[in-house]
């Protein structure tokens, strides 16, 4: 599937046009159309990649598995990861901020039994 059809999917998916995609990126508008017939640079796409939390290769259409590998050597912030818009998803949909709170909470009291 071209680059453009799979962020297309995921933009549907997340409920926003490809326009409002475009505008939450900083991109020009019908940049991301213009990838229906040329390639993407590299940082662009990784703008989109770290928006929707999928792999580069996944919108490059090397692999149908979306999800990031997380390098264990690096810890992810999650207080910043929940707060950054897309990044707390499930089922691909995003998590509202009741959920969101919900989820810091349990796995705080999980890491504070485990001390």
């Amino acid at each position: 599937m071209p680059t453009f059809d799979i962020i297309k999917k995921l933009a549907d998916k997340n409920n926003i046009s490809v326009v409002e995609l475009e505008e939450k990126l900083g991109f020009s508008r019908n940049s991301l159309y213009a990838w229906k017939k040329s390639k993407p640079s590299v940082d662009k796409l990784q703008k989109v990649a770290d928006f929707f939390h999928v792999s580069t290769d996944y919108l490059l259409g090397r692999t149908d598995n979306p999800n990031v590998e997380n390098n264990p050597s690096e810890p992810i912030d999650l207080d910043e990861a929940l707060s950054e818009e897309g990044m707390a998803m499930f089922d691909g949909k995003p998590l509202s901020e009741e959920y969101k709170k919900a989820l810091l909470a349990m796995l705080r009291a999980n890491k504070n039994s485990g001390e």
